[in-house]
């Protein structure tokens, strides 16, 4: 068997069971929205159909599911009234459809990129929460509604709220039983021990209210469902009766200006719902599937070309169909289609026991469908990402509900721009206090968008710099700033700057921008630099960049500036000798630049006398003033010093830890330190355990600082002389931290 059949094989019955339950669903929608648009009903089955048997094949979307959509029937209600018939809307229907495919040829569906994620989990949240709100009644019987109404204010004069409160002084025992009986078997569903039998649950909620709708006819009266409170399907006899279900487009109408404004209403509006339901089925994708908008504005735009010519109400993705299809198990394209055909087929062939379904049935499908849109968990995750994500979120949320989709989702974009503008004016710049080796530098980085609204922020940050100190002002990661704000730049640094006694860099402005960089060295190591510091003071250097490498908050570094100051001539600071392991860099460890520190690595970080040599080269060639040794937990020479040591005194004469000649030199240099290290010990320990082996790279660290001054007189003498200082510590692999302890 191929691997294409093996799949299929895998994902068929799934997208049947998909497809069938979406199918259910898809009906009485379809059937509702076409009644609330006062187009025909077969138009709502015509767009249905169309959107599972053609769209889903040029959609990019594997769980998409497109057909007549509850947010335009308000659109196509108007137009129908502006235009004077069905037949013209269908024309405008078909120009619509031309234009979405001009949007998704010139890409204009990366717009769906913009929309931010809060306003799209609201989408999903509100739709779950609509859902819910509008089933209530048809599970207790109440009617007057449409199935599939997703707006607050309803055809029939009542809100969603006050149409909860009708319900109960109108609750149909019947309809009321089988809404129960079938939200309890759709959430129990899993826990029966029938639960292996390879049938959706939402296929038995139907069977179930079929038999229901039987029992009670039988038992008449006030249990009997009427036909109001069930699917009713049109149905076709024979080709003439097929035909009946269609109309045609108006072409008379075709230069009436009136047909393009309602084209381009309908092809705007449409394409939004499209692409923020198409972001808000990925969202809900298991697979994590990415759908291509602008190929998804194609499929619509051939979509509607069809609709209009066969007589169907426009169509988009719409999120309740999807939704539903992905949460009973739709993974290919092929649960739509399959929709589609039953669509096709209710038609023909299924209409008599179609009309059977209580909608009390498909309400509660609906609500557990809702449930799981509006999870508890996405509010406590979005309560957890902050106010700026989770005030969006929740106003979209009340914004669909208690208006519509569109309106909601409009109200929900304004929102976010709102807080980005919000957190743009309190946060266009960084302001940070950096520590060079030159003295203490204030850096003001910019934002990636400084406009004219962060002018009073730019001003207040300028003028909290204390004079006589060094500002840079950091424009490397900007890509515009307003004019407003570059006069200010301009200004102070030709008048404010000089009259304040402040050193001001610019760096990283463009051509574009019309200011040239200017800088002044601060984070370059000069021969005045190094003869101005003391040992101390080049400690506490040390002391403090190590302070940023833990916390994360590395001074930002011009490093092409830094290599074009180091070329010709070095003046280190400090001489750090420490092991080769990869994870101790010493300029990273104490976020130092080039020309900082003289580095000497080797395995174990032990001192020969090459080793030495060097040291001495860096204090009394170089001019380094500050000696560190630099000893690290998890050392991998000492381990393996360890390691023979134990092996050699359980087993004389063992070469099961033996280690290469080469580095026979290195390990034999740390057996003191193991050894020293062992006395000091209370009690038996053994020489592989972790503790231990920290304690030894402390130890070995103290030695190579008497060793110093006990082996290299002319360091030795520097010490004496107070010119230099040489100071151990440990570096902490897993925090990051240096230890320090002073010779």
């Amino acid at each position: 068997m191929s691997t294409s059949e093996s799949s299929f094989s895998r994902t068929f019955p799934k997208d049947l069971s998909a497809g069938l339950v979406v199918f259910l669903v898809a009906l009485p929608l379809c059937l509702g929205i076409a009644l609330a648009s006062g187009a025909p009903m077969s138009s709502g089955l015509v767009s249905g159909i169309v959107g599972g048997l053609l769209v889903v094949w040029i959609s990019g979307s594997q769980t998409s599911v497109s057909g007549p959509a509850a947010g335009l029937t308000a659109i196509v209600a108007t137009q129908i009234d502006k235009l004077g018939s069905f037949e013209a809307l269908l024309l405008a229907v078909m120009i619509a459809g031309v234009i979405q495919l001009a949007m998704g040829s010139f890409k204009l569906g990366t717009i769906a990129v913009f929309f931010p994620s809060s306003v799209i989990k609201g989408l999903l949240s509100a739709i779950g929460i609509i859902l819910i709100l509008k089933q209530i009644p048809h599970l207790f019987g109440h009617d007057p509604d449409y199935v599939g109404d997703l707006t607050f204010a309803q055809p029939d004069g009542e809100n969603t709220f006050s149409e909860i409160y009708q319900t109960f002084l109108a609750i149909h025992p019947g309809a009321t039983v089988v809404g129960f009986v079938s939200l309890l078997l759709l959430i129990y569903w899993n826990r029966l021990p029938i639960k292996k039998v390879p049938i959706p649950a939402p296929l038995v909620v139907v069977g179930l209210g079929i038999g229901f709708e039987w029992m009670f006819r039988q038992v008449g009266g006030s249990w009997l469902i009427q036909s109001s409170h069930l699917v009713q399907v049109p149905s076709a006899e024979g080709m003439a009766g097929i035909t009946e279900l269609f109309a045609t487009p108006d072409f008379s109408m075709i230069t009436n200006s009136a047909i393009y404004v309602a084209a381009i209403t309908v092809a705007i509006v449409a394409s939004l719902e499209t692409l923020l339901n198409l972001e808000a089925v990925d969202n809900l994708d298991p697979k994590r599937r990415v759908s291509p908008p602008n190929r998804e504005l194609v499929a619509q735009g051939v979509g509607n070309i069809t609709c209009g010519a066969l007589g169907g109400l426009p169509l988009t993705s719409v999120i309740v169909r999807s939704s539903v299809n992905i949460n009973f198990g739709g993974q290919t394209k092929l649960s739509c289609f399959i929709h589609g055909i039953f669509l096709a087929g209710s038609i023909l062939f299924l209409a008599p026991m179609l009309n059977l379904i209580p909608l009390a049935s498909l309400a509660a499908i609906l609500l557990v469908t809702g449930f799981k849109l509006a999870s508890p968990d996405l509010f406590k995750t979005m309560w957890k990402e902050g106010k700026f994500q989770f005030l969006p979120f929740v106003i979209t949320i009340l914004a669909i509900v208690l208006t519509d989709l569109l309106i909601g989702i409009l109200v929900g974009l304004l929102v976010s721009v709102f807080f980005i503008l919000a957190s743009n004016l309190r946060n266009p710049m960084t302001r940070v206090t950096e520590k060079h080796p030159g003295g203490d530098t204030e850096r003001i980085v910019l934002a990636n968008q400084v406009s004219f609204l962060n002018r009073a922020a730019l001003i207040s940050a300028l003028e909290s710099v204390p004079s006589d100190k060094h500002l840079i002002i950091d424009a490397r990661n900007t890509r515009y700033i307003d004019p407003d704000i570059l006069d200010l730049i301009h200004d102070f640094k030709t008048k404010t700057a000089p009259a304040r006694s402040l050193k001001l860099s610019l760096l990283g402005f463009k051509n574009s921008f019309k200011i040239e960089d200017h800088l002044h060295e601060v984070d370059l190591v000069t021969p005045e630099t190094q003869q101005n510091l003391n040992p101390d003071e080049i400690y506490q250097l040390l002391k403090d960049g190590n302070e940023r490498f833990v916390k994360g908050e590395p001074i930002s570094r011009d490093w092409p500036r830094q290599i074009g100051g180091t070329a010709s001539q070095q003046s280190p600071l400090a001489v750090v000798l420490n092991c080769m392991d990869s994870r101790t860099s010493p300029e990273l460890i104490f976020d130092q630049g080039l020309g900082t520190l003289f580095s000497i690595r080797i395995a174990g970080g032990v001192a020969f006398d090459k080793v030495l040599g060097s040291i001495e080269f860096g204090c009394a060639n170089a001019g380094a003033k500050l000696i560190v040794i630099l000893g690290h937990t998890r050392c991998g020479a000492i381990k393996a010093t360890a390691q023979t040591m134990e092996s050699e005194r359980n087993e004389p004469g063992s070469t099961h830890h033996s280690v290469s000649p080469n580095l026979k030199s290195i390990t034999t240099s740390l057996e003191s330190a193991v050894e020293s290290a062992e006395k000091s010990w209370d009690g038996s320990v053994s020489l592989s355990d972790e503790h231990f082996l920290d304690e030894v790279a402390k130890v070995h660290t103290e030695q190579t600082l008497k060793r110093i001054r006990e082996e290299s007189s002319v360091l030795n003498d520097l010490l004496e002389q107070g010119k230099i200082a040489v100071v151990g510590g440990v570096y902490d692999v897993k925090s990051g931290k240096v230890n320090f302890f002073e010779e």
